[in-house]
């Protein structure tokens, strides 16, 4: 299944030789099996000989970015760069990206696309910039029952993730903390979804319907 979903950036030459990648949070191969979602198309540019440049961001507060997408990227031979997320509206102004591919953990009838905290922010970084944002998932995460984001409910993690820095605390003691598991990107933003059946395109509404329902 993750190898289809690569096959199809690839065949339909989304992502190309010599081509450029943005990614966030961790949908490869430590959190999906084999080849991931996001990173299917990067492990089978590699397969193929391509040259291809991967950015990561480090994906506060748990740093998956950081910790596991950058580490299995670079321990795979693929040309990978880690930066802050902070960094990213830098290295999209430069026009250093050819599109950004992130996975998802929902996608709702309507396209919205529920995902890692801070994939809102690049989808928005994106659209500003001109650069495509691609969603990459298995079809089982289409949720037609469920009408658009604002039906999904935000998961809140432990504050410590937020006020700690691996056992070493770096914010003052009783200050309030707000630490969102996820976040929600509109489907505006969206410049395809890609599954190991088919890609999809807006309007995404009638084009899942199509697709998804029995």
């Amino acid at each position: 299944m993750n190898l289809q979903i690569g096959e199809n950036f690839l065949n339909n030459l989304i992502v190309q030789d010599g081509d450029t990648i943005f990614t966030h949070c961790n949908a490869g191969v430590l959190a999906t099996s084999k080849y991931g979602t996001a990173t299917s198309p990067m492990y089978l540019s590699k397969e193929r000989g391509w040259n291809i440049r991967v950015y990561v961001d480090e994906t506060r507060p748990y740093l998956q970015g950081a910790r596991l997408t950058a580490f299995e990227l670079n321990e795979a031979g693929i040309n990978v760069t880690l930066i802050c997320d902070n960094m990213a509206g830098m290295v999209l102004s430069k026009g250093k990206v050819n599109e950004i591919i992130v996975g998802a953990d929902r996608i709702t009838a309507n396209g919205d696309v529920a995902n890692k905290i801070g994939t809102m922010s690049l989808a928005i970084l994106a659209k500003h910039f001109g650069v495509p944002f691609y969603m990459a998932a298995p079809s089982n995460t289409v949720e037609l029952a469920c009408e658009s984001g604002n039906n999904i409910p935000i998961e809140e993690r432990d504050i410590n993730e937020v006020t700690n820095w691996f056992g070493i605390r770096i914010a003052p003691k009783g200050i309030d903390v707000y630490n969102p598991a996820f976040d929600v990107t509109d489907a505006s933003l969206i410049s395809a979804i890609i599954t190991e059946k088919v890609i999809v395109y807006p309007p995404y509404t009638e084009n899942l319907c199509k697709v998804f329902e029995k």
